[in-house]
């Protein structure tokens, strides 16, 4: 199993929408490197939900449901999409403060490279965001 972040803007689609629809497909990533971390994803991989720009935030976790296809949005062959559907809602949400003052969390993408949408997380990062969020 491997484990990913997500980014979403919570007014735009937050997690609670996610779990209100029960499935969604992960949509309208537009960056090549976004794009090909789709395309790695496996069904069953955890995606950690991260709510962007307002709360700057990791308020829970989403499984990959579906592998990779054609976005819907777009008649552009690049891009594709995933299906997520929730997996666990945080009981106590992981600040973006809190990731980057954690000095095991130092090599984190959201913490290098904090603008991409679709991002990888190590097992070991994995491990710390669920051990944070209790």
């Amino acid at each position: 199993m491997n484990y990913w972040l997500i980014k979403s803007e919570p007014f735009v689609y937050s997690y609670d929408q996610l779990v209100n629809d029960g499935k969604t497909d992960w949509t309208g990533v537009r960056n090549y490197q976004a794009r090909n971390n789709l395309k790695a994803m496996e069904k069953g991989d955890i995606c950690f939900y991260y709510h962007s720009n307002e709360g700057m935030e990791i308020v829970g976790s989403a499984k990959v449901n579906k592998t990779f296809f054609q976005d819907p949005t777009t008649e552009d062959k690049n891009w594709v999409a995933v299906e997520v559907v929730p997996h666990k809602k945080f009981k106590k949400t992981v600040k973006l403060q809190d990731v980057k003052e954690d000095k095991r969390l130092a090599n984190m993408v959201l913490v290098k490279n904090s603008r991409l949408s679709v991002q990888p997380v190590t097992a070991a990062e994995a491990k710390i965001i669920e051990e944070l969020s209790k």
